[in-house]
This record gives C-alpha cells, sequence and structure tokens, in this order.
C-alpha cells in the first residue's frame, strides 16, 4: 500500500491538499506552493542550539540537520524567577556558541504558548504569565529565536528522527509528573485553534476519581504518570502490606521518598510488586490510548518520558489494554505503540530542529 507524503493526500480531492501544504507553509513562514520536504530542505543550512526547560533543569545543545547533539550543557532551574531562568538560556547559548556557527535557537518549555509563539501564556514550573519570552531572548542573543511547548519539541524530533520518522498521523505521549502530548499531523504540529491542543492528561478518565493539579477529578494523568505510580506505591506501603516490604526496604522506612522512578528500579530488578503497580499504570494508559484512538485515528503512538524507563514492562500491558477498548476492535486496523527512540534529548532536538525548519521568526 501507498503511503502519500506527509503534507500530501490521496484521492480525488487534490484542492484540500494544496490547501494543507499551503497552511504549513505558512505556519513555518516558507513559501506558499512549495512542498513539506523543500521546506525541510530549505532549513538544513547551519547548525541549531535547542534548550529544553525542565522544573529543575535547563539543558541545551548543538545540533546538527541529522538531530545529532554535537555538544551539550546544562544547568540547575534557577527556582520560578522568568528572568534568572532567562540568563541561563543565555548563557547556554553563548557558552555552546562559541566554535560553531548557529543558525538558530529553539526553546522548548513546558506551558501554554500563542499561536503566534510569541508569548508563554502560563507556565505550570515557572511564574511565567503572558510572558513575552521570544523577543526578550531575541533582543538578548541576537539571534532568531522559536518558542514551543516542551511536549511538542519531543513530538517533532520522534517524528523527524525517531521512533514515529516516516508515520504522517502520528501522536506523541510522554509520561512524567503529569502527562503531556503532540500530534503532527501530515507533517505539521496540531496545536489547536488556540495553541493549546495536546493536554491529553487531562481527559477525564474516572468521574469522581483522584483530585487533579488543574482542578478538576479523575484526570488520565493521576492514573497513568510517573507521579500516578509513586502514590499508588505509597499508598501500599502505608498500608503496611506485605507485599510492599521490598518498596520499604529501599527507602529505609521512609515510605514518602518511594517515587515512580524508585518502583520502575525495583521493577527491573525483579520486585513482583512493583512490577504489578507498572501493569495496573500501563492498563491505564492503554485505556487513554484507546479514547485518543476513537477521537484522533493516528497510525502511531509514540510513548516518551521518564517513565519509560520502564520499556515493555509499561508498554505490553498498555497495548493489551488499547486492544481491548480499542472502538471498532476487529473491524478497523489499529494504531501501532512504539516506545520512544530518542530518551531525555527529544526535546531539546526537537526545538533545535524546528527552529532551523521554520523561518517565521522576528528578527
Amino acid at each position: 500500500m501507498h503511503t502519500p507524503t506527509p503534507g500530501q493526500q490521496p484521492g480525488p480531492d487534490r484542492r484540500t491538499a494544496a490547501r494543507r501544504r499551503r497552511a504549513f507553509a505558512g505556519a513555518v513562514g516558507g513559501v506558499p506552493g512549495q512542498g513539506f520536504r523543500e521546506h525541510l530542505r530549505l532549513g538544513r543550512k547551519g547548525l541549531a542550539i535547542g534548550v529544553d526547560i525542565g522544573g529543575t533543569k535547563v539543558a541545551a545543545g548543538v545540533v546538527d540537520a541529522e538531530g545529532r547533539i554535537l555538544s551539550q550543557a546544562r544547568r540547575s532551574t534557577p527556582g520560578n524567577d522568568p528572568r534568572a531562568v532567562e540568563q541561563i538560556i543565555v548563557e547556554l547559548v553563548e557558552e555552546l556558541g562559541e566554535g560553531h556557527r548557529i543558525w538558530s535557537v529553539g526553546i522548548g518549555a513546558a506551558g501554554w504558548m500563542d499561536l503566534d509563539g510569541g508569548t508563554v501564556l502560563f507556565s505550570p514550573h515557572l511564574a511565567w504569565r503572558n510572558e513575552p519570552l521570544r523577543d526578550n531572548l531575541q533582543r538578548m542573543l541576537h539571534r532568531p529565536v522559536l518558542l514551543t511547548n516542551d511536549a511538542d519539541a519531543a513530538g517533532w524530533a520522534e517524528w523527524r528522527f525517531g521512533a514515529g520518522r516516516g508515520e504522517n498521523r502520528l501522536v506523541c505521549i510522554t509520561l512524567g509528573t503529569g502527562i503531556g502530548g503532540a500530534m503532527v499531523m501530515d507533517g505539521r504540529l496540531e496545536r489547536g485553534r488556540y495553541g493549546v491542543a495536546g493536554e491529553f492528561g487531562h481527559q477525564i478518565i474516572m468521574p469522581g476519581g483522584h483530585r487533579c493539579e488543574c482542578g478538576n477529578r479523575g484526570c488520565w494523568e493521576q492514573y497513568a504518570s510517573g507521579n500516578a505510580l509513586g502514590r499508588e506505591a505509597r499508598e501500599l506501603a502505608a498500608a503496611n502490606s506485605p507485599v510492599a516490604q521490598e518498596l520499604l526496604r529501599a527507602v529505609d522506612g521512609q515510605m514518602d521518598r518511594i517515587t515512580g522512578a524508585i518502583v520502575t528500579g525495583l521493577a527491573k530488578a525483579g520486585d513482583a510488586t512493583s512490577r504489578e503497580l507498572i501493569e495496573e499504570v500501563g492498563e491505564w494508559l492503554g485505556l487513554g490510548l484507546a479514547n485518543l484512538a476513537a477521537a484522533l485515528d493516528p497510525g502511531t503512538f509514540v510513548i516518551g518520558g521518564g517513565l519509560c524507563d520502564a520499556g515493555e514492562l509499561l508498554v505490553a500491558p498498555a497495548r493489551k489494554a488499547f486492544g481491548r477498548n480499542l472502538t471498532g476492535r476487529g473491524f478497523r486496523p489499529a494504531a501501532q505503540i512504539e516506545l520512544a527512540a530518542l530518551g531525555p534529548d527529544a526535546g531539546l532536538i526537537g526545538a533545535a530542529d524546528l527552529s532551523r525548519v521554520s523561518r517565521r521568526m522576528r528578527s
């Protein structure tokens, strides 16, 4: 079966495909009428720096046109002071820029960005509220800067260079403290009408369930994330369950130190209880993916983020639950579910590459 090139659609309505190509050209600042791959070709000159801003660290790297990281540096995130974070970004870019000819800088940050890509409307980790981050950084760096959501950056990287390469309908899920998401549809990031699409972690999957930081109850990320895994393990330990003794030994009896990462490590070492806890999270993951498949019908789900260190211990039960809950199962093609290939570097790789291929930047 022929797979269409991203940005092209089979069938008689070629005008629709042309409109999509023009829409993407507008989204990246290219010339209307040129194909999507032409935009990538035009953006392949020079190196770019990608910056991934997290709650505890700011990571940056020089990235070439093939998605390879040539050099890296990182700093601790300086609290929640926006000015201090901007200064850290400037220091990292200047440090990494020595000895390289840098074409552009891409910034990936958790939070909501406006559609123009200039303002952070809200960030959960930093005190950014309607912050004109792109303009601030371009003024300080004297370089073109692209601003994007960190999950969008990771999803783009996986589509360009990782587990989603060649897929023209990709949904990327990042499992960490919560759940982030990104969609690459026909060769472009789909951000929704207001720029805040991809908040998959806040679909309500259990009405009246656990309270979420967003204010609602029963959000997906309260059941299928690193935080959810740690919470379930702590509750088991607090009940003094005999099956939780290995968990308690791992933290010297201090149950508040039990995290998703600790549970994952024990599961990989063979602890049966930890494996059971991860399997439960995987089942919730698969249920949420089935909901997304009913709405979005992607060809591939790529699962990334820190919780994916569990590998097939997490993804195998997710695939089973996905198959059990998929609408029209048995009578429709089912999306593939793959582990992300680029690991924790996906965000900075994607931010750098987006800044390279996009020419919609302010000088």
